[in-house]
């Protein structure tokens, strides 16, 4: 299952929309900011299909 939740860029600071397959332990994933077009690693910890933490950092 998917669900897309908001992630906040660590360069410019906007507000971006990932989505997230809630059926997996753990993710990780590098994706463009939709503003500025920098990098930013995405690493999202679920169980259970809720996530339980989701961290944003420079790529």
């Amino acid at each position: 299952m998917i669900e897309e939740t908001t992630v906040q860029c660590p360069y410019c600071g906007s507000s971006n929309v990932v989505e997230v397959d809630i059926r997996a332990n753990s993710q990780r994933t590098v994706t463009d900011c939709d503003v500025c077009c920098r990098p930013m690693e995405v690493r999202i910890e679920i169980k259970d299909g809720e996530i339980l933490s989701l961290d944003v950092s420079a790529d």
